[in-house]
């Protein structure tokens, strides 16, 4: 089983059906996938709610964020107090300990300590989304669970996989596992780079390499080794741009012993589980995000309100106005789509996968512009440290270090160039199933090159495209179905029996009719790859950014279509949802025209041909004049496995006399432990 195929916890495999994503990029995007149940899509369970309150109460009151800023440390009451409340454990099931609640009120907590401080929900995500918790669920014997998983309840986890020579590449791993069969264990050599939570972890999941033998073929396994193990020394606390407070480490493991009890899954399996874990934790990044955003809606409008430029309030000048517009929408669209992809997911009936990539691509993306935005909405004010402001005597608001914590969106967690590379290559193989499964080509788009369509395959024109009117290869060949009962004309997206009654939200409807002819547009595409690759993929490497456009029209085409149907599931007697779904639209739209007509007027192979005489030295002569300020050293520092140099940086949190399985209640706050 690969990781691409691993099911949620209890889900038997293929009992899932595609998520809205796969459809979208085969040209069928029905948006049944997207809702949810009747009644207030932001309403959650009542012990959810209180469990909410009470982290919020705690954010308001006993964290001091910017404290935290300069001490580039969060304080041990705090940690004990997210400890105290159980929110270590949010997902973690009731009979290990944990407060067993929803994905959904997971993501809404991240949310609240991110916008206090986001090192607080890197912290809570790095711990339950990608550290011990998930690998155990999926994939863990039940001793394991037993042994380790009421531990995480108020012991941290870290997730160890990379390392100085691996970024998107996990196959360039050095550290290595190797078994001794006279004492039933591995010992592990190697060094991880950048571990986070790595400076205070309890339990560290380490990925490692066993050697091929005779226990097996050996390859990439995921071990758990306590982090006051001997051998494992935390030599380094690394410092970077933005999310000061980030407990990230360089941890050495030098000959430590590990029980083979202690390996999580067969041997080899290391990549599917680290893939397993990330795929469930995926939709921390987008929550994250959208907490931003809807942080920058409330500055926005405070600030643009509160200045007056040349006799009126900033916003109310045009080129402010359209920042502000921006943010506002793109902040609903940022929300809609973690409200509706996390109520599928929670649902688990879907495999909404790629649906969770393509969410945190798009936000990771859209929040870094709206950082951007608001810094020059703001002007000095908006360079200038908060801390700063208020020593001038106004109001400290926080938007430059906003924009230096965003800014490890688009890297974190997979980044936007290998995300854009993986969908891809996932969407060509999936056009490449389809095709097999049917007599009749797909229709032939931009990316077959050199060959004409016919008289019958005209594709419509440059200025179709630019305006934002997608082609419709579904017309080629074939004779389009008359809507049914209930549907949007031309869509196949289920438009509600009253859709054209006059509602607020009967304007959506031409949004979701762009969706359907834009989404075949890109199927066709995309299929036309597929027809053109070889077996394996072959081919893609070259036209990574044609297909990155394809998959930036999705993300843009999916967030539009979360837009509408969660301004729907809203209502709103005022109409305000299906406004700002509207405004969202609209721009994307305009953004997609401008994608869309990139796929077949580019610089690509111009760009690929100057990067070869970059590299080549040919332009040495344009980097004179200038002083080159680096510390001299390798750019990939070789991290020989060996005993440490110097004493460990392990910063121990859970204080003497803390119970390792304390259990806090899903509905009351656990006393603190003297």
């Amino acid at each position: 089983m690969t990781a691409r195929e691993t099911p949620e916890p209890g889900t038997p495999a293929g009992a899932r059906r595609p998520g809205f994503a796969t459809a979208l990029f085969l040209g069928r995007p029905e948006t049944d996938p997207l809702t949810g149940p009747a009644g207030d899509p932001r309403r959650l369970q009542p012990a959810e709610e209180r469990f909410l309150a009470r982290l919020r109460d705690f954010c308001e009151k006993e964290v001091d964020s910017a404290a935290i800023e300069r001490a580039d440390r969060i304080p041990d009451e705090v940690v004990e107090g997210l400890k105290d409340l159980g929110a270590l454990a949010i997902r973690l099931p009731r009979r290990y300990g944990g407060l067993g609640l929803s994905t959904h009120c997971y993501l809404r907590a991240l949310m609240l300590t991110s916008t206090t401080h986001p090192a607080l929900s890197e912290l809570l995500a790095a711990h339950q989304a990608i550290g011990l918790i998930q690998p155990l669920l999926l994939f863990g014997t039940d001793e394991q669970k037993r042994a380790f998983l009421p531990r995480c309840v108020r012991e941290i986890s870290a997730f160890a996989l990379t390392e100085a020579d691996i970024g998107n590449d996990p196959f360039r791993m050095h550290t290595t596992a190797v078994y001794d069969p006279a004492s039933d264990s591995y010992v592990l050599d190697g060094v991880k780079t950048w571990t986070t939570n790595g400076v205070v972890a309890d339990l560290l999941v380490v990925m490692a390499v066993v050697p091929a033998g005779e226990s097996g073929d050996g390859g990439m396994t995921a071990f758990v080794v306590e982090a006051d193990a001997p051998g494992v020394t935390v030599e380094r606390r690394n410092s970077f741009l933005g999310l000061r407070g980030l407990e990230n480490g360089c941890v050495r493991l030098h000959r430590v012993v590990v029980p083979a009890g202690h390996r999580i899954g067969a041997e080899g399996e290391g990549l599917a589980i680290a893939l397993a874990a990330q795929d469930t934790g995926r939709l921390s990044l987008p929550a994250v995000s959208a907490a931003a955003a809807k942080w920058s809606v409330r500055i926005a409008r405070q600030w643009s309100a509160a200045r007056v430029q040349f006799g009126r309030p900033l916003a109310r000048h045009d080129a402010v106005a359209g920042k502000v517009s921006f943010i506002a929408a793109t902040a609903f669209a940022l929300e809609a789509l973690v409200e509706v992809i996390a109520r599928r997911a929670a649902a688990g009936d879907t495999d909404t996968r790629l649906d969770a990539e393509l969410a945190k691509l798009f936000a990771s993306e859209q929040a870094w512009v709206i950082a951007d935005e608001l810094v020059q909405l703001r002007g000095g004010r908006g360079y200038e440290t908060a801390e700063s402001a208020v020593a001038r005597g106004e109001r400290g608001v926080p938007v430059e270090q906003l924009l230096r914590d965003v800014r490890v969106g688009r890297i974190f967690d997979g980044s936007s160039e290998a995300l854009r590379a993986f969908l891809a290559h996932d969407l060509v193989e999936a056009h490449r199933a389809a095709a097999r499964g049917r007599d009749t080509g797909p229709w032939q788009g931009t990316a077959d090159a050199g060959k004409s369509p016919g008289a019958e395959e005209t594709v419509g024109t440059a200025d179709s495209v630019a305006a934002g009117e997608a082609v419709d290869p579904a017309a080629v060949g074939k004779v389009p179905r008359p809507a049914a009962a209930g549907e949007a004309a031309g869509t196949g997206i289920p438009a509600g029996p009253d859709a054209s009654a006059g509602r607020h939200d009967a304007g959506l409807d031409d949004h979701l009719q762009f969706v359907a002819r834009t989404s075949r547009r890109i199927a066709g595409e995309l299929a036309a790859v597929a027809a053109d690759s070889g077996p394996e993929g072959e081919g893609l490497d070259g036209r990574q950014r044609f297909l990155g456009r394809i998959v930036d029209v999705g993300a843009e085409l999916y967030a539009m279509s979360a837009s509408c149907v969660y301004a729907r599931a809203l209502g709103g007697a005022d109409g305000s949802p299906a406004e700002l779904a509207d405004a969202f639209c609209r721009q994307a739209r305009l953004r997609v025209a401008e994608s869309l007509a990139r796929l077949g007027e580019n610089t690509d192979a111009a760009d690929r041909a100057v990067t070869g005489h970059v590299l080549d030295g040919r332009y040495t002569w344009l980097e004179e004049g200038v002083v080159d300020v680096s510390v001299d050293g390798p750019w990939i520092a070789e991290q020989r496995p060996g005993p440490a140099t110097g004493p460990s940086l392990r910063r121990v949190i859970r204080p003497a006399g803390t119970a390792k399985t304390a259990r806090p209640s899903s509905d009351e706050t656990t006393r603190r432990t003297p």
